[in-house]
């Protein structure tokens, strides 16, 4: 499956999640080398939950985002399209009110959330700027946006050997741990095509969020945007 192939259908990348959620974040925890625990905990900090406050967490998968938010007494909400990633995730997470939900067409009424957060997910909506604008609607005004994402690395040697890694190791890896490692191509091809940190952060400014910054994450595979409604 190439993402041309793909194209970002929503059918087609919704198939592709229920496919990996079994070993989604067994394969995620090998791919990244572990990197993933540090970055989940960046978006912890980001967002700096108080207890009571509503948070949405989108594209949320199988909750292991969510989890940390409820830890710290924070309404959060996990909400993701793919039924598959629910399920598992219910199972593992009972107490959680995971929650169905297209990106672009959120199932929450106006101002609703404090904070909203996405991880890794933004790619994979068909419309990134129409998901960020439903972002945008159901949070309260003042309210906060931490979008962590992967992005380009500012070291041009490293990102060389970053990008070889990603198209060619990084799929040869996903066949011996994931339950549908032709996912993890569309993953390799998809990261590459994505914008790097200064494009992100003018996509979220026309997508009507203020005060945008951001910061680099392991020389910048990943980066941190913030922002408020």
């Amino acid at each position: 499956m190439t993402r041309a192939e793909l194209d970002k259908d929503p059918h087609d990348v919704r198939r592709m999640f229920d496919a990996v959620a079994r070993r989604y974040d067994v394969t995620n925890d090998v791919l990244s080398l572990g990197q993933d625990r540090r970055w989940r905990r960046d978006v912890i900090e980001a967002v700096d939950p108080a207890p009571g406050e509503r948070v949405l967490d989108l594209a949320a998968g199988t909750g292991t985002s969510s989890e940390p938010f409820a830890e710290r007494g924070a309404l959060v909400v996990p909400c993701d399209f793919s039924l598959g990633m629910l399920r598992v995730g219910k199972q593992a997470r009972p107490a959680l009110p995971f929650t169905a939900g297209d990106g672009t067409r959120l199932p929450f009424a106006d101002d609703s959330f404090d904070a909203v957060t996405i991880s890794f997910g933004l790619r994979n909506i068909v419309d990134p700027a129409a998901g960020l604008r439903e972002m945008r609607r159901v949070t309260r005004p003042g309210g906060r946006l931490v979008v962590c994402e992967f992005s380009h690395p500012t070291n041009a040697a490293f990102r060389t050997v970053y990008l070889e890694y990603l198209m060619k190791a990084l799929p040869a890896i996903a066949r011996t741990v994931s339950s549908s490692p032709d996912a993890y191509v569309y993953l390799a091809e998809s990261i590459r095509a994505w914008p790097d940190q200064h494009g992100l952060a003018r996509v979220l400014a026309d997508a009507g969020w203020r005060d945008g910054e951001f910061r680099n994450l392991s020389g910048g595979i990943v980066a941190l945007h913030r922002a408020t409604a």
